[in-house]
């Protein structure tokens, strides 16, 4: 009999980490590695999205930190506004994702994406810096994005199925490397893939209306170009991994690189990133306690001697992440699709 972990078997945990590999990879090619059929896995997945606790979208690729704007905003409000803030600013679309923050500091750490700074500057001065509540708002842009979290995994394989599945997942492939502007088709695309990642080709076809061929076409050239990736997440209370930690750190720009490295390697890592203000760079872990904090600054430490970490922002609950609306149990409720391509 299987191991229950939460509402979730260890397959269901082996199934996420399978599509974090290969997201849009037939059940068939999948069955193999993780000993069951087809039938099963496809059953075993319609009950894992159904309820919430995992899902698989399109999302931001490679590109968009090369052509795009991130930032990380730290807000700081009334204690009394924590609450109904965080969900106003769910429903904004440049707030890919919103986490309440433990007392003491910022109140919420967002993720901002727009096409430019002055998407950003837009963002913050028209519509964040004008909500009741808040009393303080610091941004900080991403000049680099070394990780993030399309490249966590969860880490339930063995090495035998990774060997397996470690193959480039060819999957709908096929059209030009490099892109031009989207077009409609393409924006429409997205927006199918971000509710449902794993949406087939003819089904896209029908929802587009066009061919079967054309979306292939269109969705191989996004994924080639690096415009899109697709990301396969779940509730964090299941992963064995429910503390959440983004260390704030200041070293010399010419350990930049290095660094990065060696901070991505670090188990639970979901995010380092180079980014502007006096504390220059930016890394979130997923942790099994909270003494885990502490040990994972002694393993910066004793690793990385030129780094001072300068804050530590514990998240409490996270209300939206990269374009998903959480209840208080991590499940994911309802999607409201990036908007900054």
């Amino acid at each position: 009999m299987m191991k229950e972990s939460g509402s979730t078997t260890e397959l269901d945990l082996a199934l996420v980490h399978a599509l974090q590999i290969q997201p849009r990879a037939a059940w068939t090619d999948l069955a193999p590695s993780l000993g069951v059929t087809a039938v099963t896995l496809a059953r075993r997945w319609e009950r894992l999205t159904g309820e919430g606790l995992a899902w698989l979208s399109a999302v931001p690729g490679p590109a968009f930190s090369r052509t795009r704007c991130s930032a990380f905003v730290l807000v700081k409000c009334r204690p009394a506004a924590r609450e109904a803030l965080a969900a106003r600013i769910a429903g904004l679309d440049e707030a890919a994702t919103v986490e309440l923050t433990a007392p003491g500091g910022a109140d919420l750490l967002l993720d901002v994406l727009a096409r430019d700074m002055a998407g950003v500057h837009r963002f913050i001065d028209e519509h964040l810096a004008r909500l009741p509540g808040v009393t303080a708002v610091e941004c900080l842009f991403a000049t680099s994005l070394y990780t993030e979290g399309s490249r966590w995994r969860l880490g339930s394989l063995d090495s035998a199925q990774l060997s397996a599945l470690a193959r480039p997942d060819r999957t709908d492939q096929g059209g030009e490397r490099s892109r031009a502007a989207l077009g409609d088709i393409d924006r429409e695309l997205l927006e199918a893939l971000a509710h449902d990642g794993r949406l087939g080709l003819a089904a896209l076809a029908e929802r587009l209306g066009t061919s079967a061929a054309t979306v292939r076409r269109r969705l191989g050239g996004l994924t080639r170009s690096g415009t899109v990736a697709f990301r396969c997440d779940m509730a964090r209370h299941l992963t064995g991994l429910p503390v959440s930690v983004t260390f704030r750190g200041r070293a010399p720009v010419r350990d930049a690189n290095g660094l990065h490295r060696t901070l991505a390697t670090l188990p639970g890592c979901r995010l380092v990133a180079a980014v502007t203000g006096g504390a220059n760079l930016l890394a979130t872990y997923w942790l099994p306690s909270i003494g885990a904090v502490q040990h994972h600054e002694t393993a910066m430490h004793a690793r990385l001697p030129s780094l001072e970490i300068t804050d530590r922002v514990i998240g409490v609950r996270t209300v939206k992440r990269m374009g998903h609306l959480l209840d208080a149990d991590g499940r994911r409720v309802a999607t409201r699709p990036i908007q900054c391509w």
